[in-house]
Order: C-alpha cells, then sequence, then structure tokens
C-alpha cells in the first residue's frame, strides 16, 4: 500500500471506533473482578470478556457491512473468507495476559484488509480512553478525552537514541541479543502489541520486534494501518510486506515494526542472528 493511496471509508472507520468503544465498555464491565480463565494453549489465555467483545464486534460488522468478512481470533474461522476481497480482522482483547493480571495495558483491534492490504485500523485502550485510528491515505490520529492529534513517527535514525517496545512477557535472549547486536540500550516494557505500536505512532519509542510465529493477523492488521499512516513500517523479519486475509493467520516470520528510518539496519541485523 503506496503513501498516496487512499481510501474513502468514512462508514466503515465511524463504525469500527463506535465498536471499538463499545468492545472496550464490555472489557472493563469484567476488569479487575474474578473472572475464570481458560487457556487455548500455554502462555495464550482467554476470558469471557474476549468471548463477549469478541460476539458483539463481530455481530455488528456482519448486520452492517454483510458483503464483507471477518476473522476475529475468538471466533470458528470462516474458509469462505478467502473469497472475499473485503475482511475485517478483529482482536477483542490484544493483551489476555494483561488484563488478567490486573494491568491495564490492553486493547481491542479492529482492522479492514481489501485485496489484501491493511486500509483502516483502530486501536482502543479502554482504560485510558486512548483511540489510535487511521484510514489509508487520511493520516493517523490519536483521541483522548477531549484531546484529538495527528500522529507522527519519530525520524530518529541513531541507535543509541532508540528506544524498543518490548513485551512483559514475551522478551527472549535473541530479541536480547539483538539489541546489542544494534547497540539499542534503551527499551519500553508495556504489554498489548498494538499499543506497542501505538507508542512508536506517537513517537514515544521506535520500534517493536517479534522473532519467530507468536502473532497472527489480528495482532498486526489493525495496528499496521495505523503505523503506515504516522509514517512507520511494518514487515515480517525477513522484510517482506504482510498480506492479510491468509488461509493460515499466523505470522510464520515474525514482525518487525518501526518509524521506517531503522527499518532496513534491523531486518539486515536479524539476518545475522538467524543464519
Amino acid at each position: 500500500m503506496s503513501s498516496s493511496q487512499s481510501f474513502d471509508l468514512p462508514d466503515e472507520l465511524l463504525t469500527a471506533k463506535e465498536l471499538a468503544l463499545g468492545a472496550g465498555n464490555i472489557l472493563l464491565e469484567h476488569y479487575q473482578r474474578s473472572i475464570a480463565v481458560q487457556w487455548k494453549e500455554r502462555g495464550d489465555p482467554v476470558t469471557a470478556a474476549d468471548t463477549a467483545a469478541s460476539r458483539f464486534i463481530t455481530r455488528e460488522l456482519k448486520q452492517r457491512f454483510p458483503g464483507d468478512a471477518v476473522l476475529s481470533e475468538e471466533e470458528k474461522d470462516d474458509p469462505s473468507r478467502l473469497s472475499r476481497s473485503r475482511v475485517w480482522i478483529v482482536d477483542p482483547m490484544d493483551g489476555t495476559t494483561e488484563f488478567v493480571a490486573g494491568r491495564d495495558e490492553f486493547a481491542v483491534m479492529i482492522g479492514l484488509a481489501v485485496d489484501a492490504k491493511p486500509v483502516l485500523g483502530v486501536v482502543y485502550q479502554p482504560t485510558q480512553r486512548k483511540l489510535y485510528y487511521a484510514s489509508a491515505g487520511k493520516g493517523a490520529f490519536l483521541e483522548q478525552g477531549s484531546t484529538h492529534q495527528s500522529l507522527r513517527v519519530s525520524p530518529e535514525a541513531d541507535p543509541s537514541r532508540i528506544v524498543v517496545a518490548v513485551s512483559r512477557s514475551h522478551d527472549s535472549v535473541r530479541a536480547k541479543r539483538l539489541r546489542d547486536l544494534l547497540h539499542i540500550p534503551s527499551t519500553f516494557q508495556f504489554g498489548s502489541a498494538g499499543l506497542k505500536i501505538g507508542k512508536i505512532c506517537e513517537g514515544i519509542a521506535h520500534l517493536y520486534v517479534v522473532l519467530g510465529s507468536g502473532t497472527s493477523q489480528w495482532d498486526t492488521c489493525a495496528p499496521e494501518a495505523v503505523l503506515h499512516e504516522a509514517g512507520g513500517r511494518m514487515t515480517d523479519t525477513l522484510g517482506n510486506p504482510f498480506q492479510y486475509n491468509l488461509a493460515e493467520p499466523r505470522n510464520a516470520h515474525g514482525v518487525v515494526a518501526s518509524n521506517g528510518a531503522i527499518h532496513d539496519r534491523v531486518i539486515l541485523t536479524i539476518g545475522r542472528i538467524s543464519s
């Protein structure tokens, strides 16, 4: 998706923002209360809050845009989506581990991909009322309370001044090795992947890297749309752009999200530690 490519999606953007706020309210109804946790696999929890938010978003999207497909982390995958040019890609709660731990670093993420490219994204942190959003060619923005600001990544390219957004629970030896090779001393620890990418859009952080297949398309679609419009860049660790609405939703080759200025250097360095 080139920066010059624009999509006229006012109804879709208004709907995505509305549904993110509604789903956020559902999550807040459950937040910091005693809640049963199930485990899809080790390190991958799901709660009644995830399920309720997913059902709400999925139902509303199907009613309002019946010609579109929906891919949600918490819903049974419908393979018929592969024949649709437009697919909504949803993570009803990105950062369930943080939610379960009583930390507020979780978000609702709603993205829209058209012909495999992310063209709209909303990332909402309900505890802080922070709403990141963008549509292709229209810019990226942050709303919080009565404030509304345009988002732009930092142009910083000096590794000694770069801040890497890292996970509380998923930092790895290889990720630390990457930072050492790049001579990056500073990290910013945060929960939700979407919120970490939001920090890059705000210019607070400059880089977020996932080495391995620990993320899926619902983790990257919405934040990629926002990051792109804020002037940043997202690829896999091989430097390839993401293609959305694939049969396999898992991002097999990791994620590199950056301010763009250091992106190629990061990709080259990952190649050194992977070879």
